[in-house]
């Protein structure tokens, strides 16, 4: 679960549904600084107000908890390639370097090279080195939420 992912698909929802932060708050009876702190990342909503979140929003609750955003720029984790170098750095800053490279684990050396272009400072085999071995699923899952990340930032331009 990443909170980053999380925020920026529960201000994406808001906006698309034409709420302001205050028009959310008050139809949750909640605070408008509850509202911004999910979406700023701070907090999580609860349990009751993800329901109440997803009955407004039309979605179930793994959808806020694992957005799956559809294709506005990318499909594959593989295309992040076509991504112009300035925005994807600022997708892939939303995740820690731990991520990254366990997304990276499974991509094609062009991939790595481009990332790891990206960010010189980071010595990435040594956090592989740290990870050790993970599994396909966890790779997958990460590249995943990376596209997703990449497509929300295009979805909301």
């Amino acid at each position: 679960m990443n909170a980053n992912l999380i925020s920026m698909y529960l201000q994406y929802l808001r906006k698309s549904y034409g709420y302001t932060q205050d028009d959310l708050a008050r139809e949750l009876n909640i605070s408008r600084q509850a509202v911004s702190k999910w979406e700023t990342g701070t907090t999580i909503p609860n349990l009751e107000i993800l329901l109440e979140l997803s009955k407004l929003y039309d979605v179930t609750i793994n959808d806020i908890l694992e957005p799956k955003v559809q294709a506005q720029r990318i499909t594959d984790f593989e295309q992040i390639s076509a991504i112009p170098e300035e925005e994807l750095r600022e997708a892939l800053k939303q995740f820690d370097i731990s991520s990254l490279v366990t997304a990276l684990m499974g991509a094609s050396p062009e991939i790595n090279s481009c990332v790891e272009r990206m960010f010189p400072n980071t010595d990435f085999e040594k956090v592989r080195r740290n990870i050790g071995r993970v599994r396909i699923e966890t790779v997958e899952d990460m590249q995943n939420q990376i596209v997703s990340m990449i497509n929300l930032c295009a979805a909301e331009k």
